[in-house]
């Protein structure tokens, strides 16, 4: 495991998986679809699909499950699934909310979602982290979402920092790929254990002392 960069000029993170808990969400809505043609849900599928977009977890899904050209049909049952339980709420996962803020304390922060606007902004206000953020970017509004770099290229841009200068948090393989096309530092957070994870810097938890300690200590300068 590296060292985090204590001289970060600028944080951006991921939502989905590791900063709020909407992973249950997907798993039920993805759970239901799989269910409906005869198939289980396990780990196996779950890593198929987890941080993908919902077009690319529907065009997933649709060959998975033996109906290619209907990813477009299965994404829209996907979107409308997660829909319905983000509506029942999602909390924050453990350490989320004090690492934001000990580093939004710091340097400028950003979320870089593949999720679009509608759960992002949901999964958000829901796990009480929509004040944190002055600058949030979704799928939705970018032309190649994860695991291209466009989300990350354009937070960057956005808080005024080059990429190399920068951490990403990300939790899964489609996001640490994004990040580090980009030429951000990446520090990574599985929310599927055990999964092999592109990475500088690895942990279990955001709750993890060393990353608050981290963050207390932040400065502006350039990434070593």
């Amino acid at each position: 495991m590296g060292t985090l960069p204590t001289s970060a000029e600028a944080v951006v993170f991921d939502c989905d998986g590791l900063l709020v808990d909407t992973e249950a969400c997907w798993t039920v809505a993805e759970t239901a679809i799989f269910a409906a043609h005869g198939h289980p849900f396990g780990p196996e599928q779950k890593a198929l699909v987890i941080g993908r977009t919902v077009e690319a977890a529907g065009d997933a899904m649709a060959e998975y499950l033996g109906r290619p050209g209907a990813g477009a049909e299965i994404a829209a049952e996907l979107l409308d699934g997660v829909r319905k339980e983000l509506a029942r709420g999602a909390a924050a996962l453990p350490g989320a909310a004090e690492l934001v803020r000990a580093c939004g304390a710091a340097v400028p922060i950003a979320v870089a979602s593949n999720s679009p606007r509608e759960l992002l902004d949901t999964a958000l206000w829901s796990a009480g982290l929509a004040d944190c953020f002055t600058h949030s970017f979704a799928a939705d509004e970018v032309r190649s979402p994860k695991p291209a770099p466009e989300l990350y290229l354009t937070a960057c841009e956005a808080l005024g920092t080059p990429p190399k200068h920068s951490v990403a948090f990300e939790d899964s393989a489609t996001g640490t790929a994004a990040a580090r096309a980009a030429g951000l530092y990446v520090a990574a957070v599985p929310s599927l254990p055990g999964a092999d994870l592109d990475h500088d810097w690895l942990g279990t938890t955001l709750a993890d002392h060393e990353l608050l300690d981290w963050a207390r200590r932040l400065r502006a300068g350039t990434v070593r």
